[in-house]
């Protein structure tokens, strides 16, 4: 923050304007259907000023709180992972030819260039373990077209929600890399820090003025504040060797009685990936389109092979991914893939909190 300017507020619309003129296509949060969701943004007027979401374990709502701030709420329900791995895509196409053979098509994404205003530390991190899976060995093409445009307005967080705890696992509320800019949002206006030669071209676009002192020090006492309110915590340090000598435990099952294996906690992770390949084939079986759709491990088919459901039961499904989420995720990608946004706790249906389970199973308050 030594080198961050300051925007006022009433010249926030300039941030728009810019990135607009620059060629992408701009969104931000909004109040929409009782949550704060992502949507395309054109005017400063549509963010949620006043705004707060209050969020327990399965519990979301949205209250109008007053003031001139517009991110003083935690994460909604989306991160940054829907822009970039689709929920639904077609990936490729192919056509019955009249000789009798086939031609295929692929369908790259064709896109404009797209900015995100508003992500949090959490999904900054989340979005770094997406890159390691999809841009590493095997890079998903579609995946990295829309990557390449992804332009990133942090904004760092300083009301974290009662199930948040990216503090614990160093993942927030400061966000640290992998933004062009990066705001810290005070009642008058914003510290802007910028992270990337095109977020130095943005802002330059911007009438920015000097920062002063006492402005960069009530900023990081923020930040600071918001880490310090933060009540939940993971264990620390590598979980694999803990979750895998515990396999057995009678906690697996315990949950188990609680879970509906709904796959709303995958749904909602910014840094869940299983998905599902299906061919979707025209009526007179012209044409045909081969189609990628997120899937959960918490679905009977995640496990199925060759006819036989290796996880038919809730326990094990449940098992499968929090081993994998804390423990072997370790091996694979050299960090948990956990990154503290405490989405799974706040949409669980029936409020199951990760952060107790894996204490837990892990040897921490067990009963």
């Amino acid at each position: 923050m030594e080198h961050a300017t300051y925007l006022p507020r009433h010249a926030m619309q300039s941030l728009i304007d810019a990135l607009r003129d620059e060629g992408y296509r701009v969104v931000g949060p909004r109040a929409s259907e009782g949550a704060i969701l992502y949507a395309d943004l054109d005017d400063v007027a549509e963010l949620p000023q006043g705004w707060r979401g209050v969020q327990q374990p399965g519990h979301y709502r949205l209250e109008k709180g007053g003031g001139a701030r517009c991110f003083a709420w935690a994460n909604g329900p989306q991160a940054l992972k829907p822009f970039l791995f689709s929920s639904c895509e077609t990936l490729w196409r192919v056509r019955r030819a009249d000789d009798g053979g086939m031609s295929f098509c692929e369908t790259m994404p064709r896109e404009p260039p797209l900015a995100v205003i508003g992500a949090r530390a959490c999904d900054l991190a989340a979005l770094e373990l997406q890159d390691q899976h999809f841009l590493g060995a095997i890079r998903d093409p579609y995946y990295a077209a829309r990557r390449e445009g992804l332009f990133i307005v942090a904004v760092h967080c300083t009301h974290p929600a009662e199930t948040c705890f990216c503090a614990s696992t160093g993942d927030g509320p400061r966000a640290e890399r992998g933004f062009d800019l990066a705001l810290s949002e005070m009642d008058d206006g914003y510290l802007v820090e910028i992270g990337s030669a095109r977020g130095a071209a943005v802002a330059a676009r911007l009438p920015l003025e000097a920062a002063s002192t006492g402005q960069r020090e009530r900023a990081a006492v923020e930040i600071a504040e918001a880490a310090a309110r933060q009540t939940r915590r993971l264990p620390p340090g590598n979980l694999q060797s803990a979750l895998f000598a515990r396999l057995d435990h009678a906690r697996w099952q315990a949950v188990a009685e609680r879970c509906l294996s709904c796959g709303n906690c995958t749904s909602v992770c910014p840094t869940c990936f299983c998905h599902a390949e299906h061919d979707a084939p025209s009526l007179d079986g012209s044409t045909s389109e081969h189609v990628r759709v997120w899937d959960s491990c918490f679905t009977e088919g995640h496990s199925s092979i060759h006819g036989i459901v290796i996880r038919a039961e809730t326990a094990p499904r449940y098992r499968q991914w929090l081993t994998h989420k804390l423990g072997s995720w370790h091996a694979q990608y050299g960090r948990s893939g956990c990154v503290g946004c405490g989405r799974c706790i706040t949409w669980c249906p029936v409020g199951i909190d990760l952060t107790e389970e894996a204490a837990a199973i892990c040897g921490e308050g067990e009963a």
